[in-house]
């Protein structure tokens, strides 16, 4: 099944013919003044064998028979934009590329009208080279500009209107010549008119099967929506991820952390699965008013080399918020409107209130045809994280503990995901189709690789590093996605050195690093005080086994299918190596974890949560200190009450979570405790939840009371 949206599709198909990249339509080419249209209007136009209109030498003048400058002085500011209006609306053409003026895209209904014919090109360059580039042209006034207003105030006032009409975006950094830049835009509008080329295949897929066609094509949309590969993979892009120039990541230093978003996504996700206006909807959504901090995910020098990268001020307090705010999003515009949809989801702690909290923020509309379930250990969570998951709960949103832990519980999902005969039955009887919300889902990934890109050009941006000098990053690791959104953001062209793996007492991934040996035989979950990372299993280190084995799905079936059956797996020396250059790693003790949360906050004031704290003590173990550090801090210390109040020696704890956060409150020497978690504790209601024992039976048998309730 091909879930993208449809009609989106429809549209954006007839807007060039096979045998054209124009067609006839217009490349229309949109930016502030002194972004280069005109010049890069001429040079695509000479490579396509078109015309080239610019909308201020060949049709404002022609019409109104003046300079537009005389035009500007005889009518003044607001006048002008209406008559600049009244020209474009009359203005038609075809098959040819047009130059806007950095004005066009401030009157709505010309724009409009000019858009019906063609695909808009933003020429995004970055507010200090424009300013540079008009103080050389001798330009101190542009349309728009009141006295008393800066021109560097009215570019960025102007960003809005740019934003609202483009279709595709093209970075322009300030050393980027005009014929580099016009052949960004050709590249550019290939991969609008090509998105068959932007698919994604299971990283069990053999090169066999994709040479011969046997794997169905599957777009973003689809990934989004089936969460999990048919065979048992995970799904992966065919061609891989984007790579970024230097100089299009330094345009992007400047920037605010959505801004960063809404670029690296665009390039992520072609168009046709979700347009760029939509996505900047989504995005606004997603990181507006649900975050405490302004900067989103600010990063907090910590002492010497070491820097925090605080993960922690969504609704939810972890860093899971990042995806689970977007994600919900994604994946209603993606999905089919004739079927209604259940999210599936395991967690070892962090992950279900942040899901519960993301879907439940959807429209009503959507919230009617999408529910989610969230599977917990019942006893694998900390007090206050399990009294969340149950505060999450909405009408649409609902927990379920489990008498297992996490690994029972992530194994179950996938079976019943590759249980065609259960999700059969759903879908027929219940016209339910089975979705995934874990880190198995691509769409839990992008935006991962948002925030540690976003990291080092913070540091960058702090004049902590130039850029192009290397950092390494350290992240408290158990399922392994957020290592490799690092992973992959390197990939993608971010100067990281090392990602050094923190484990936990559970330390089956460091011993993978150091030895290329993951072995699960013997091995029981040791329940420690940062339970996100009690995980044995690592689903998404199958996609990073597959990234270095140059895509090799079948080499990667065997060595799960060997974990399966035998409960282990060597990795071959060469991989290894591969694996090595990428990655250290280290774990730390339940002592060492707490004596690093006192040691901290008595030399500097901050504290760690738990994970962090890992992470915290593998770093100063690791790092060899020729570079700076970024220590991914995962979650609020406020969720891990009972381990902080323990570290700190502050008193004796009580049971109740609510009353651990009012304790912890009650030391005003420390920082605040987390606003959303406090607001959730503080709802009445909420000890109520359903318990389930570790059998698959009624696992099915809770899903269908559950769907029974809201669908029927």
């Amino acid at each position: 099944m091909l879930s993208r949206p449809v009609a989106f599709v429809q549209i954006w198909k007839s807007w060039f013919s096979s045998h054209s990249l124009v067609g006839d339509k217009n490349i229309i080419l949109m930016g502030p003044p002194g972004a280069g249209k005109t010049t890069i209007g001429r040079i695509v136009g000479q490579k396509l064998g078109c015309p080239v209109i610019d909308i201020d030498d060949d049709v404002l003048e022609t019409t109104w028979k003046m300079s537009v400058a005389e035009k500007l002085q005889d009518v003044g500011n607001e006048k002008f934009l209406e008559e600049e209006g009244k020209v474009l609306l009359k203005f038609s053409a075809s098959g040819s590329v047009i130059s806007l003026t950095g004005s066009n895209p401030m009157h709505a209904a010309s724009m409009q009208h000019v858009k019906k014919n063609g695909l808009v090109v933003y020429l995004d360059v970055p507010t200090a080279v424009i300013l540079s580039r008009l103080q050389s042209m001798k330009v101190g006034r542009i349309v728009g500009q009141s006295p008393g207003v800066s021109l560097k105030s009215i570019l960025q006032f102007r960003k809005q209107f740019y934003r609202r009409w483009y279709d595709i975006r093209v970075l322009c950094g300030g050393d980027v010549a005009a014929e580099v830049a016009a052949e960004k835009v050709l590249d550019a509008v290939k991969r609008y008119q090509n998105s068959e080329l932007e698919t994604f295949i299971s990283t069990r897929s053999s090169r066999a099967r994709r040479s011969t066609g046997k794997d169905s094509q599957k777009y973003f949309s689809d990934v989004v929506t089936e969460g999990l590969a048919p065979d048992g993979g995970l799904f992966v892009p065919e061609r891989g991820l984007p790579k970024f120039t230097a100089g299009e990541w330094q345009s992007l230093i400047e920037a605010t952390y959505t801004e960063r978003a809404q670029v690296i996504l665009e390039r992520c996700i072609h168009p046709a699965d979700i347009p760029a206006s939509k996505l900047a909807e989504i995005i606004g959504t997603a990181y507006g008013e649900n975050f405490s901090c302004s900067k989103i995910a600010p990063v907090r020098h910590l002492a010497g080399n070491q820097f925090l990268l605080e993960l922690f001020h969504g609704p939810t307090a972890s860093f899971k918020d990042f995806a689970l705010q977007l994600m919900p999003h994604i994946f209603a515009y993606c999905i089919p409107r004739s079927c209604n949809y259940l999210v599936l989801v395991a967690t070892s702690g962090d992950t279900g209130s942040a899901v519960l909290d993301g879907f439940s923020r959807l429209h009503d509309t959507d919230r009617q045809r999408i529910a989610v379930i969230n599977f917990f250990p019942e006893d694998g969570v900390s007090p206050i994280q399990k009294s969340q998951m149950i505060g999450c709960q909405k009408e649409n949103a609902w927990s379920v503990g489990v008498k297992s832990d996490f690994d029972f519980c992530q194994t179950a999902i996938k079976q019943l995901f590759t249980n065609s005969d259960y999700t059969g039955y759903l879908t027929v009887e219940y016209g339910t189709a089975l979705a995934a919300a874990n880190s198995i889902n691509w769409a839990r990934l992008l935006p991962q690789i948002v925030y540690h890109a976003s990291a080092y050009l913070d540091l960058v941006h702090q004049e902590i590093v130039p850029f192009g000098s290397p950092v390494d990053v350290c992240i408290p690791t158990g399922n392994f996605g957020n290592i490799l959104a690092a992973l992959y953001a390197k990939r993608m062209g971010i100067p990281i050195r090392k990602c050094i793996c923190a484990s936990n007492e559970n330390h089956v991934l460091t011993d993978f690093v150091r030895t290329g040996v993951y072995d699960l035989r013997g091995r029981r979950l040791v329940p420690t005080s940062s339970p996100a990372v009690d995980i044995l299993k690592s689903s998404n280190l199958e996609r990073y086994l597959y990234l270095i084995a140059n895509e090799d799905g079948q080499l990667v079936t065997q060595l799960y299918k060997q974990l399966e059956n035998q409960g282990h797996f060597l990795l071959q020396k060469d991989l290894l190596e591969k694996l090595q250059q990428d990655l250290v790693a280290g774990w730390c003790s339940e002592e060492d974890c707490l004596a690093a949360i006192h040691s901290v906050y008595s030399t500097t004031g901050y504290i760690l949560d738990t994970h962090t704290a890992v992470a915290k003590v593998v770093a100063d173990r690791l790092q060899d200190r020729t570079c700076p550090i970024i220590i991914s801090s995962t979650a609020h210390y406020s969720k891990f009450a009972p381990a902080i109040l323990r570290a700190l020696r502050i008193a004796e704890i009580n049971q109740n979570p609510l009353s651990q956060l009012h304790l912890l409150s009650s030391y005003s020497p420390l920082p605040p405790v987390h606003w959303g978690l406090l607001e959730t504790l503080k709802k009445k209601g909420n000890e109520e939840h359903q318990v389930c024992a570790a059998d698959m039976s009624m696992l099915m048998s809770h899903i269908e009371t559950l769907i029974q309730n809201h669908f029927m």
